[in-house]
């Protein structure tokens, strides 16, 4: 039998050689995806921008809150610890129902909700209700990274997948920003009392804006071909068989200790810079510039670096240097604020550097058919697990005041260190 290929194999060949060409530099990535790729691109980042955005209107909110409700350090840790176990159900279902009717039919079921339940918050009559609201908003909170992830990594090639979703993921530092800059706006203009409704209220107008971009993205038609195919769609009964148990036990341990580490310093980074370092509203909007600047460059670092590294080394290294900043970060002599100032920038470079390579690593390890299910499921539970941290954190600030009480966090990164032993390497692997 001829092994030379037909002339249209030849013709393929070379037009796969010039784009993959054109597909180096520094934006090689964002042109790889093709339009259609770049428009999912778009929507996943606005979405995940808000997502971020809407969950910090709490944390930044959050002196001004104990100060109305009248809400001990145990109180405040709670509602932490309810956004982040509900969004893990949230995040759950969201997995499976991208499995089950297409990554962007989820993807705007995620974003109706938060949006709707975060201007809820802003109405709240007492503690309850607020906690009510928060609950019900995480829902949707839950879905969207997961499922935004997995969207763009089916349009993103093996070579760029690492960049390409480390660039999705530097939108949770730009919705963080624009959080910490209305927070500024805001709490210097309007009283506490009510500055904190108004945080909430802002957090359905950009809802409105990826609605409108969502309108034009959809899938990609090879997973659709792959999951239409497939008996199994959106079964957690599948990534519990024994060809996937293992990678779902250490997935979801390596997501608990990631997401430990990082939800206590988002939690109560803000609080300890208030209430033990006694900056002002605008004092705090500065050292968190330098955190949310380190930590944009961060997600964008760690998406090359997993692409050069692996996935897993490039974990493993940042776990390690995140430790190693909140210990630093949290044994600051009183009075050295400018060296507080100056550590915010790798404090935040490393924890969300680690961040950068979950959306390829966890797409990566699950078959198309369950791929929403299974990374839904993973870093969901993590979320939920990893709830646990900020609630330590409050209960502990009172005997071991916030800042002693931060390096909690560290036990989260060694824990994803131990859990990447369970774990193999998956860079350069096509996805359907």
């Amino acid at each position: 039998m001829s092994t030379t290929p037909p002339p249209q194999a030849l013709k393929d060949t070379r037009a796969t050689t010039d784009e993959r060409a054109d597909d180096d530099g520094a934006f090689g990535w964002l042109r790889a995806l093709g339009p259609r790729g770049r428009r999912a691109f778009a929507g996943a980042f606005g979405g995940y921008a808000l997502d971020s955005y809407d969950y910090f209107t709490l944390p930044l909110s959050m002196v001004a809150l104990a100060a109305y409700f009248g809400l001990d350090s145990g109180q405040t840790g709670l509602f932490t610890t309810v956004t982040l176990v509900v969004s893990a159900i949230g995040g759950a279902l969201a997995g499976v129902l991208a499995d089950r009717i297409g990554r962007v039919k989820a993807l705007m079921i995620t974003v109706i909700t938060y949006a709707i339940f975060t201007v809820a918050c802003g109405f709240a009559p007492n503690y309850e209700w607020l906690l009510v609201f928060r609950a019900l908003q995480s829902l949707g909170f839950g879905g969207e990274w997961a499922v935004g992830a997995i969207l763009v990594a089916e349009y993103a090639s093996a070579k760029h997948r690492g960049r390409t979703l480390g660039a999705i993921q530097s939108s949770w530092a730009v919705g963080w920003a624009l959080a910490a800059i209305m927070y500024t706006v805001v709490f210097s203009l309007v009283d506490d009392d009510l500055a904190w409704r108004v945080m909430f209220w802002t957090g359905a107008l950009p809802a409105l804006l990826v609605i409108w971009m969502r309108r034009r993205v959809h899938d990609a038609p090879e997973a659709v071909a792959v999951r239409e195919r497939s008996p199994q769609k959106g079964s957690f009964a599948a990534i519990f068989k024994p060809g996937l148990l293992r990678t779902t036990i250490f997935a979801g341990l390596l997501s608990t200790g990631v997401q430990g580490g990082y939800y206590t310093l988002a939690t109560w980074v803000p609080t300890y810079l208030k209430t033990e370092r006694d900056l002002s509203v605008v004092g705090t909007g500065g050292y968190l510039t330098f955190l949310i600047s380190g930590a944009f460059i961060g997600y964008l670092t760690g998406g090359y670096l997993t692409d050069r590294l692996g996935r897993r080394r490039n974990i493993w290294l940042f776990a390690l240097l995140s430790a190693v900043c909140i210990l630093a970060y949290a044994n600051i002599p009183s009075g050295s604020n400018t060296l507080l100032l100056v550590l915010g920038f790798p404090l935040g470079f490393c924890m969300s550097a680690i961040f950068s390579g979950f959306g390829s690593y966890l797409s990566e390890l699950y078959p198309t058919a369950v791929r929403g299910t299974g990374q839904g499921f993973t870093y969901n539970t993590g979320r939920a697990v990893g709830a646990v941290f900020p609630t330590m954190v409050g209960f502990l600030a009172d005997s071991w005041g916030v800042g002693g009480a931060l390096v909690f966090g560290a036990i989260g990164y060694g824990i994803a260190a131990l859990a990447l032993l369970g774990l193999p390497e998956t860079r350069g692997k096509e996805l359907a």
